[in-house]
């Protein structure tokens, strides 16, 4: 797990937050045993939060409900509909919970 972010090759996709290859952070977002042993990524601190999408928008963005307001996130790596919660990282919706 490269939680330090020295390879950007290991990113999987367009849309992968950029110091992350794909599925890393929904390992450490539900407590997988890696997020105890490994650190956290110097440059985004691995955070993520629940949102709730509000309304579906065009072009793989999403208007979604945090504890501090609403905001267009994308879910272009995600399938999720209105009333789903997602977990967001650095604006990118990252799994559906």
């Amino acid at each position: 797990m490269n939680t330090r972010c020295k390879d950007p090759a290991e990113v999987s996709g367009p849309s992968a937050p950029p110091c992350h290859p794909a599925g890393e952070l929904t390992d450490l977002a539900a407590g997988h045993p890696a997020a105890a042993t490994t650190g956290s990524c110097v440059t985004c601190s691995d955070g993520v939060i629940e949102m709730e999408i509000v309304r579906l928008e065009e072009g793989g963005l999403a208007l979604a409900r945090a504890s501090a307001g609403v905001e267009e996130i994308s879910i272009a790596l995600v399938q999720a509909q209105a009333g789903d919660t997602v977990l967001v990282h650095a604006g990118e919706a990252i799994a559906v919970v």
